[in-house]
């Protein structure tokens, strides 16, 4: 029974690693897509640093990303700035990408 046990205990670490790293790629993303729809508001130094945080708190109101996105397009919006929900998902999937990468090197 102890193998059992073992490789039980196993999966479910790896499944606990694997959830967290999902969740700080995740976080990650949204801070860069932050970053970047701060760029398009005109935004910069800790204006753009407190715009992307509030764009990483945003993703904990429902599961998902739609949080996200009516966020973000709801800025934009706000500023007269065009924008499609097609262009933000694309620049989440460029920035999720980007995201692994800078935490696959730290």
């Amino acid at each position: 029974m102890t193998t059992f046990s073992d490789r039980e205990k196993g999966f479910e670490n790896k499944f606990k690693h694997d959830q967290e790293a999902n969740f700080k790629v995740t976080a990650r993303r949204n801070k860069l897509l932050g970053l970047w729809v701060a760029k398009e508001l005109g935004l910069s130094g800790d204006a753009a640093e407190a715009y992307a945080k509030s764009v990483v708190v945003a993703d904990m109101e429902k599961p998902g990303d739609d949080d996200v996105v009516q966020k973000v397009m709801a800025d934009m919006k706000a500023k007269g700035l065009p924008v499609t929900e097609h262009r933000i998902r694309s620049e989440m999937t460029a920035l999720l990408a980007e995201a692994r990468k800078q935490l696959a090197g730290s």
